[in-house]
């Protein structure tokens, strides 16, 4: 049996994430899912082991058992929470994929769609009442497979008892989609031991508490919402707070409002989230604030930035955000979830380290320097390596890097995929001999992480290394762009024999695209200043052009084709 043992008390000795479940204090609040200070919703452990216990009984009449596979495609919320739990206590294998909405591309979408639900080859198919008509085309089905609408009701009674399927820790709990260039079309079948293990890790290193409050507007298709925000407060038995992510973009202030309103203590967000909220949350929203509740906000799913952390911490510190609060992670659906934490140890906050820019953009090496140096550098770590993790830094060739060397990201851990499902072409590219080839880039100095982007998107200009991170960076810096709506990249020019530096960014405002030759100048010339290299076009766009990925962030290679095909001058290079 699984066990474990946290500085706070928190015992535990569980077979599966439903044995946990049902060990929760039925009287308890486990989510709150929060729409508007008029419309929000609270249920008990209780209250929602009966719902999915439900959701299980209309499952088991469409025919669904053990090991069978079931798609949800719901919109973010407590029913859709309850039918993943209730497909487990068949001891079926259930999949999240992403509901559509007005900020994913509609192609793009499709096509995730029908790669995944084919891969999958579900028994069942469950589709919201609204899912739209128009959709269900597009949806991969085998003659087996039934695709049936929700009812959406927390009301009525259960048809009969519910047979709990899993009865040991190694069979599969469910499979979560790791994102890929065509969508998410890489699942991650991740057995219940694998899972609780990932959870032991977490709950010693961040020395969890049973008073501890998650806060989430995070997917729940995403590793960081379905994990750290579903999964960890339900086998742990902490409170929720959640709201949609639709909700968090319209209105990204109600995240500071939350976590005031409910003390949440714990939350975690992607780097441009800091930033977005810093700069969009409204003034008169947050007055009057208190967040002195929070112990950790973890920065996660992006390379951390100095910049967005300091800016975060700035406009929120007379609101009782402590400096400290701001911490750091690794993590991947490949993993179940974290592979590194900061905050663990003496360090109470993420390492900082400042290294020579000739040296890591031409020679692959981080070397530290003072933070006066010109032209130096500035990373932050995502942490230390959890227990029974491991990471190598290792060469295009596969040969270990020593301390400072800049090169793929490797792991081994007890909670690390098997295999992406039903794709042994995938697998037997990422995983070799017991190691995870990440495809992220990164390098270590004194145990702690860097991670500096993906090692598909680097562009290399004249034989220096140009990160499109630090490159989309500066971009939506300017006050006319859109925070985290930019997207840099490479395109080979024959006649140099080397790459020109593209970038595309939203504005704001349409309004702005009246100023674009001012705008784009400055731009540039902060590129020239920061960088050293020079950007051949920046394309500044209407708000919403840009594609995001079903994780909420932009799509590179998608939105490089779509800028390739309105401006076909750039193929012609």
């Amino acid at each position: 049996p699984f066990s474990y043992t946290s500085s706070s008390d928190m015992n535990t000795s569980y077979q599966t994430l439903i044995e946990a479940l049902q060990a929760a204090p039925a009287e308890k609040p486990f989510v709150t899912m929060w729409n508007s200070d008029e419309d929000s919703s609270t249920v008990s452990f209780g209250e929602f082991s009966e719902w999915a216990q439900r959701q299980a009984s209309m499952f088991a009449r469409h025919g669904l058992t053990r090991n069978d596979k079931i798609i949800l495609i719901m919109p973010q919320g407590i029913e859709l929470m309850a039918a993943f739990a209730g497909a487990m206590m068949l001891g079926a294998v259930p999949a999240i994929l992403a509901y559509p909405n007005f900020k994913v591309e509609p192609n793009k979408y499709r096509f995730g769609i029908k790669g995944v639900t084919s891969n999958l080859r579900a028994r069942l198919i469950v589709l919201d009442a609204a899912f739209p008509e128009e959709m269900l085309d597009f949806i991969a089905s085998a003659e087996s497979t039934e695709v049936v609408r929700s009812v959406g009701q927390k009301g009525g009674e259960a048809s009969g008892p519910v047979i709990l399927g899993p009865a040991r820790s190694q069979d599969l709990a469910f499979i979560q989609h790791s994102a890929g260039t065509t969508g998410l079309q890489k699942g991650v079948a991740l057995s219940h031991a694998a899972v609780l293990r990932q959870l032991h890790h977490l709950c010693e290193v961040l020395r969890l508490r049973p008073e501890d409050r998650v806060y989430s507007w995070l997917p729940l298709y995403h590793d960081m919402g379905l994990i750290a925000c579903f999964m960890m407060p339900m086998v742990l038995h902490m409170h929720v707070v959640m709201q949609s992510p639709t909700d968090w973009v319209m209105s990204p202030g109600t995240m500071l409002q939350l976590i005031s309103q409910y003390r949440c203590t714990l939350a975690w967000v992607p780097n441009f989230a800091f930033q977005f909220v810093a700069r969009r949350a409204d003034p008169e929203d947050i007055a009057g604030l208190d967040l002195s509740s929070a112990r950790m906000l973890i920065n996660c799913s992006e390379p951390v930035r100095a910049s967005s952390i300091d800016e975060f911490v700035t406009a929120l510190a007379p609101f009782g955000l402590r400096p400290e609060a701001m911490q750091s992670s690794y993590a991947m659906a490949e993993n179940v979830f974290a592979v590194t934490q900061s905050g663990v140890g003496d360090r109470p906050m993420p390492a900082r380290t400042f290294v020579r820019d000739g040296d890591f953009r031409n020679q692959h090496r981080a070397v530290p320097c003072h933070a006066q140096t010109p032209g130096a550098l500035c990373f932050v770590s995502s942490g230390s390596c959890l227990p029974n993790n491991e990471v190598r830094i290792v060469s295009d060739g596969g040969a270990d890097l020593p301390e400072g060397g800049v090169g793929e990201i490797l792991i081994r851990s007890d909670s690390m995929l098997d295999g992406y499902y039903n794709r042994p072409d995938l697998t037997a590219k990422i995983l070799k001999d017991g190691w995870y080839w990440s495809g992220d880039l990164g390098f270590l100095l004194d145990g702690e992480l860097y991670v500096v982007g993906r090692k598909k998107d680097l562009i290399i200009i004249a034989g220096k290394n140009i990160y499109p991170q630090d490159v989309e960076e500066i971009v939506f810096s300017h006050p006319s762009i859109h925070p985290g709506r930019a997207v840099a990249f490479g395109i080979y020019n024959q006649e140099l024999g080397t790459e020109d530096l593209i970038a595309v960014a939203e504005v704001n405002d349409e309004t702005s695209l009246a100023d674009a030759l001012r705008i784009e100048s400055a731009i540039k010339n902060a590129i020239i200043g920061e960088l050293g290299v020079t950007v051949r076009t920046v394309y500044l766009k209407p708000p919403k052009w840009i594609i995001k990925s079903t994780a909420g962030k932009p799509a590179r290679s998608s939105t490089r084709e779509k800028l390739m095909s309105e401006h076909p001058e750039l193929q012609r290079t």
